[in-house]
């Protein structure tokens, strides 16, 4: 047992020696690092098979890979794949996630520690070190939603980064006249409709929809921020601006699928964010979305900006991300 657990430590203090080197080049010379590789959504796990297949790792599957919710089939929240440290070579070094388990008797005290752009650039390491599996598990739990976290804000920080570096200034400007604010949209995104309180802003490939509403109406009071009232607004505008493919048909909110609905804070900015499923009213699409609800700055309106997807041959959870990461950097326009 003493041994292992000296082999494990070496093993470590090497991926520690590694960091520290790696991280000081990438300071003095950014642009050195490789981009980070992996699919959207996609973690390694660095951990020996025995945690993984033990407490440890049932753990840490339990909330990072607990089913997404809101998704007309279950898909994971994120994607988990185990990598033994004897395996953790260059090709996993550069992954864009990567959960570090550390078990040692040797460790002195239970912490966890977060790392950036360690190997590549936009990766996140989080380090969980730990005395024993049972350890390990309590801190890994006690810290879940400040695990998750960690990776949804780097996820997101990566599809704004991109969004911002492709951007499509011209909608941007288009859409901020019209409602006074905007998200930045990627070059292939493009404006398919608009109102004088409605924009439709979409992303089509031959099997995918990726679409963006943007809509407004007069803000009269708190009683219009709840679930009850924005599913109905958004059924109306829905109604009135998106037609489906057969005759009187159109989308609605899913009638018997009730949307999550909770207030957050992102980019010093306050929203409702509701998610759910959309269907169709005499036809047979559907998909999930999520919006995010907005008070004017002067209180005179309310601005709904929603992403969904219509991806009928494929899993829903990335692309869904996407727009929604998408509409997550929106903010108000600078007055001139």
């Amino acid at each position: 047992m003493k041994t292992r657990n000296l082999t494990t430590l070496i093993l470590f203090v090497m991926v520690a020696l590694a960091l520290t080197a790696l991280q000081s080049c990438g300071e003095q010379y950014g642009k050195a690092l490789p981009p980070a590789s992996g699919k959207a959504g996609e973690i390694a796990v660095i951990s020996p098979r025995s945690h993984w297949e033990a407490e440890p790792g049932t753990t840490i599957r339990s909330f990072l890979a607990a089913e997404f919710a809101h998704l007309p089939q279950k898909e994971p929240t994120y994607t988990l794949f185990n990598v033994p440290p004897k395996s953790f070579n260059k090709v996993f070094q550069v992954h864009r996630n990567l959960l570090n388990i550390v078990i040692s008797d040797t460790v002195s005290n239970n912490r966890i520690g977060v790392s950036r752009d360690v190997w590549a650039k936009s990766q996140i390491m989080i380090s969980v070190y730990a005395k024993d599996e049972e350890s390990s598990a309590k801190l890994i739990s006690e810290n879940a939603d400040k695990l998750l976290s960690y990776y949804e804000n780097a996820e997101r920080d990566r599809v704004i980064q991109n969004a911002k570096n492709h951007a499509n200034p011209t909608l941007k400007k288009y859409v901020t006249t019209l409602i006074g604010g905007s998200p930045y949209f990627p070059r292939d995104y493009t404006e398919k409709m608009h109102t004088n309180n409605f924009i439709w802003i979409s992303y089509e490939t031959s099997y995918t929809n990726q679409g963006i509403f943007l809509y407004t109406f007069p803000y009269q009071g708190e009683w219009q921020l709840t679930p009850e009232y924005l599913v109905a607004r958004r059924d109306e505008f829905l109604k009135e601006n998106v037609p489906a493919t057969s005759e009187n048909s159109y989308m609605i909110t899913h009638p018997t699928a009730k949307p999550g609905f909770v207030v957050k804070e992102y980019n010093d900015l306050q929203f409702i964010e509701m998610r759910g499923l959309w269907d169709t009213h005499n036809d047979f699409m559907g998909g999930p979305f999520v919006s995010h609800t907005y008070v004017s700055p002067d209180n005179k309106y309310v601005v709904v900006i929603e992403g969904f997807v219509y991806a009928p041959k494929y899993e829903k959870r990335n692309y869904l991300r996407q727009v929604e990461y998408i509409i997550s950097s929106f903010e108000w326009g600078k007055e001139e």
